[in-house]
């Protein structure tokens, strides 16, 4: 599984993830299931009915008409609390006050990271994930860029760390870590983080990398770490 192999790195241009890969699996499925209804109703229609040839003398139920669809009833799509406005990823005990950027997928369906100057001071927002404050948003930065990035102190974070995200006219998303985990990379189960929470529910996913660095002389990223750190925060009222 490749998976967010560029965000140790101090050379990089994407992220190794899989969550493309399997967005993309779970889309095909999808459309084989409806091509597979389609086709089945294609192959069955003109077909005159089959008629059983048994004599059926017992008095049917009566039948209970079904109620009509209550109206009304579908529960809106939340609205995303910031809007649309820039916002900052906090993390005051870390020292994080950082510009949450928008990043989604390249032409192979893998997720950019920051690049260039700033990319260490940047914490990225993946737009394949939910907007904060409607579901699970998926953040991610450098631990290192040329030297000491963003997430740097991330592995110090603990369960009960409040994290904000702060919108420019002031609006703050509190959230509350409920947990800290180093997973493999190469443990397809790794990639489960970044998928919509069951139940539904506020919250947000930080990722960057973990483990023993090993230079590979790789003439784009460098070398790569051998863990990803993930920590998953609750939001509260």
């Amino acid at each position: 599984m490749r998976w967010w192999k560029a965000l140790g790195h101090n050379r990089g241009r994407r992220a190794i993830l899989g969550l493309g890969t399997v967005t993309f699996v779970a889309g095909v499925a999808l459309l084989a299931f409806a091509g597979y209804s389609a086709l089945d109703s294609e192959s069955t229609a003109g077909r005159e009915p089959v008629t059983a040839q048994v004599s059926d003398t017992r008095t049917p139920a009566p039948r209970t008409p079904s109620p009509p669809p209550a109206s009304g009833t579908r529960t809106p799509a939340p609205t995303p609390p910031l809007g649309d406005q820039p916002y900052r990823f906090v993390f005051q005990k870390l020292g994080v006050d950082a510009p949450v950027e928008t990043f989604g997928l390249d032409e192979d369906a893998v997720p950019i990271v920051p690049t260039g100057a700033k990319a260490a001071e940047v914490v990225a927002w993946y737009d394949f994930s939910a907007r904060p404050g409607t579901g699970n948003a998926v953040f991610a930065g450098h631990v290192t860029w040329n030297g000491r990035a963003v997430f740097f102190e991330l592995k110090t974070s603990q369960p009960g760390d409040t994290i904000k995200l702060r919108g420019d006219d002031g609006t703050e998303l509190t959230y509350v870590v409920s947990w800290v985990e180093s997973v493999d990379p190469n443990d397809p189960e790794s990639v489960k983080v970044m998928l919509p929470t069951d139940p539904p529910s506020d919250v947000i996913t930080i990722i960057t990398c973990d483990g023993a660095f090993q230079d590979t002389n790789d003439p784009v990223f460098g070398g790569e770490y051998s863990r990803r750190l993930v920590v998953r925060a609750e939001r509260v009222a």
